[in-house]
């Protein structure tokens, strides 16, 4: 590695964790309704929405209400999107005519931008109008990570408040969730990104002869506004094919370093979040400290993976022994390591490389990331309540080696806690390993396949993690757009979601309805390193455990063979 590259790692962190404790604190004003710096602006906006809707803001939810007015408005997102697919060719802002999506497509990709997971079985420039990406996928891109915070915040207020079914009102939160956190970070991104050159036009696409004197025709489109948001609510998906390794999309070192600061930005401030719901920024502390040694584990193999000659080629100088196969020569190794370990530890899927070009480790690790869920830092809301899930998990895990009933913060887990947290652990082996299963035992769905042997095991088994994981990056060399995999994707995306966010909600609303007893001396510590350490063994051993034979069989085997000469 060189001086630029440690340079570039330093800026990335400095970038997401010097801001992050302050947005923290204005994210839970927001939320619960304080005053800010912006409510001049953005009040008025919010009480006009209320009256237009017909909301109370003032009338609270049990969580049940609470859930039945999430998966409604869902539903609804998912509905309108799969129409705005499907009848693509009959609207407006289409100046190249493209028609509109197959079923299976437009099914596949309305699931996935509801899902907040943003996986494109298709290429964005030679299949959507610029009323779909705008309208149709821009407007999922705001509410389904707005979604996912409401849902953190109802889980922060379940812990946090005693003797009481209200966790809040859905309408409420995902209204401020859009207007007051992701709106005015994704302004000030955009024109960044315009500044740095990426696109934001209504005009068709330029045409050019090159030099040899083909025509060539250049995909235009309102592409800034689209790649702020996809970084800013950890969705991911490109405006273009080739996603952010695209010139359009990301042009210079600088919208590089910001982009992908970005990907993490809210979900590390909502850490701190967490922290002032609960009145103890110790906790904050505790769970950053335990993402940030996941993140930084992978990223060192990553890294040191991607540095590592390919032993065909070791007698070359690593800079030709294919290190940079599948990357952007503009990034480098070590600018697409990053990018590749940050979007996959928030559930971001945008890509700056080909992560099927990484080394067999190299790209085992982005894999891994998503196989532990929505953890590590995770997407927006999502990450953190997937990261608590594991806190309750290993509070649970103490209280059995110590022989005392489990609480957490003053609230104690019962058996209907303990079986809701252990129905989330199923979420990610079904998704994985049972659909991949089915999808690479049958004849047609596993022709998808163009690799043989460990990698194309890999290109399967990355597909489907990323599906359940609400990610959304792809192995690539993967041919995912076929009936079967648009539906059983769609389906894995599905249980991904809200396989966690109803057990969640109801976790939310059974704590929120305990008493809170005192911290004594004899309770177990939360915010100390033998509890990070105990977190951090939980995450890897209960939720990364279960993957190793699959990961066995695709990458470990096709790095051995690797190191055998096959």
């Amino acid at each position: 590695m060189h001086v630029q590259d440690y340079g570039l790692i330093l800026a990335f962190f400095v970038l997401v964790l010097v801001p992050a404790p302050f947005l923290g604190r204005f994210f839970y004003r927001v939320m619960e309704g304080e005053r800010t710096f912006l409510a001049p602006i953005f009040a008025p906006v919010e009480r006009l929405s209320y009256r237009l809707s017909g909301v109370d803001p003032n009338r609270e939810q049990d969580w049940k209400t609470y859930a039945r007015a999430l998966v409604a408005f869902s539903l609804t997102s998912l509905v309108a999107l799969f129409a705005i697919l499907m009848l693509q060719g009959m609207l407006p802002l289409n100046p190249q005519k493209q028609p509109g999506l197959e079923w299976t497509l437009a099914f596949n990709t309305a699931v996935s931008f509801m899902t907040n997971t943003n996986w494109q079985a298709y290429s964005g420039e030679a299949t959507l109008s610029y009323f779909s990406q705008m309208v149709g996928l821009g407007v999922q891109n705001f509410v389904s990570p707005a979604v996912g915070l409401a849902v953190l915040v109802v889980f922060c207020r379940g812990i946090a408040r005693r003797s009481t079914d209200s966790v809040g009102n859905f309408w409420v939160d995902l209204t401020r969730a859009t207007l007051y956190v992701l709106l005015p970070l994704c302004v000030l991104l955009a024109l960044f990104l315009v500044w740095q050159g990426v696109p934001q036009t209504f005009l068709g696409y330029a045409h050019a002869v090159t030099l040899q004197g083909a025509d060539q025709s250049i995909p235009l489109g309102p592409a800034a506004s689209q790649i702020a948001i996809k970084q800013l609510g950890t969705n991911g998906g490109g405006f273009f094919g080739v996603n952010s390794a695209h010139p359009f999309e990301n042009p210079t070192a600088w919208s590089n370093l910001l982009e992908m600061a970005s990907i993490i930005l809210v979900p590390a401030a909502l850490v701190f979040t967490f922290g002032h719901y609960v009145k103890d920024l110790r906790q904050s502390r505790a769970l950053l400290v335990c993402m940030l040694v996941l993140f930084i584990i992978g990223l060192g193999v990553t890294l040191w993976s991607e540095y590592q000659p390919n032993p065909a080629l070791a007698s070359l100088p690593v800079e030709q022994t294919g290190s940079l196969e599948g990357k952007e020569s503009r990034f480098g190794i070590a600018g697409s390591a990053l990018w590749a370990v940050t979007t996959t530890a928030a559930s971001n899927g945008s890509v700056n490389a080909m992560h099927d070009s990484f080394s067999a480790i190299g790209g085992m690790i982005p894999m891994f990331n998503m196989m532990l869920g929505e953890i590590i830092f995770g997407g927006v809301g999502a990450g953190l309540y997937g990261m608590l899930v594991f806190v309750l998990i290993a509070v649970f895990l103490a209280g059995l080696m110590i022989g005392r009933t489990p609480e957490y913060l003053g609230k104690k887990l019962e058996a209907r806690e303990v079986r809701l947290l252990v129905a989330t652990l199923l979420v990610m082996p079904i998704g994985v390993l049972v659909f991949c299963g089915l999808a690479i035992s049958l004849e047609g769905p596993a022709a998808s396949i163009t690799n043989s042997g460990a990698h194309g095991f890999s290109q399967a088994l990355y597909a489907y993690t990323s599906g359940t994981a609400n990610n959304g990056s792809a192995f690539a060399g993967f041919s995912a757009n076929t009936p079967f995999h648009n539906l059983m994707i769609g389906l894995a995306m599905l249980l991904g979601r809200f396989g966690y966010i109803l057990p969640v909600l109801a976790i939310a609303g059974s704590l929120a309805a305990k008493r809170r007893a005192p911290l004594g001396a004899n309770s177990f510590p939360t915010h100390g390193p033998l509890f990070v350490t105990l977190l951090t063994l939980t995450i890897l051993l209960v939720g990364g455990l279960t993957f190793l034979p699959a990961l066995a069989l695709g990458p470990i085997a096709e790095h051995f063979a690797l190191i055998q000469g096959f």
